[in-house]
């Protein structure tokens, strides 16, 4: 009952819209697996944008704006899940006899991607708008931002050298190299006569137990 009496009063704009979202989220989150079409469409998008600003001409407080919010995310990309200066040492180090574990991101790729997608697309859509393309002097903007790039990033390196961590993981074996790692038979017999000489070895086994 109380859940027809919601309904009823989420007014008609509100309940499609939340539909729409819903169906906007499960085809965004089909995209999970395709890691390098995303980026890729990212990278053309951005693209885009650069092209569209160098023909106008203007618009430089929006690119700055823009260039400021993805050095954020890329700071929170490579940066830890969780701080070890308070947290206490748990980044991922490959040591013998101990299991895998990845780099956890304070950032994942997927929303990092997500967010720096929707800020470039938002970032577009402002160009075909006058009222904000203020005027302002764009070398100042550019050497400001430039700097500001080299002081973090120079930060973010002490930091992983301080903490002896890299934001990429590395290490997990995955079947397939596992496969080309084992060695090939004597003689260079391949994959079929290995699969059949393990038939030949289980059908003997079969016939020992059956006499």
């Amino acid at each position: 009952m109380m859940a027809s009496e919601e309904i009823v009063q989420t007014p008609f704009p509100v309940r499609v819209a939340r539909s729409f979202q819903r169906i906007f989220k499960t085809y965004v989150d089909k995209t999970t697996v395709w890691l390098k079409t995303r980026w890729a469409a990212f990278f053309a998008l951005a693209f885009l944008y650069a092209v569209r600003v160098y023909y106008r001409q203007g618009f430089y407080i929006v690119t700055y704006g823009l260039g400021i919010y993805l050095l954020n995310l890329l700071i929170g990309f490579l940066s830890p899940q969780i701080d070890p200066e308070t947290e206490g040492p748990l980044l991922p180090t490959a040591r013998d006899g101990e299991e895998y574990r990845p780099f956890q991101r304070k950032l994942p790729e997927f929303k990092f991607w997500y967010a720096a997608t929707k800020a470039v697309l938002i970032g577009f859509t402002m160009t075909f708008f006058s009222m904000f393309d203020l005027p302002v002097f764009w070398p100042i903007l550019l050497a400001y931002f430039i700097l500001l790039f080299v002081l973090t990033m120079k930060q973010q390196i002490k930091h992983m050298l301080k903490h002896k961590y890299i934001p990429f993981s590395f290490g997990k074996q995955t079947y397939g190299d596992i496969v080309r790692q084992q060695p090939p038979p004597a003689g260079g017999v391949g994959k079929g006569f290995k699969m059949h000489d393990v038939g030949k070895k289980i059908g003997i086994q079969t016939k020992q137990a059956i006499h």
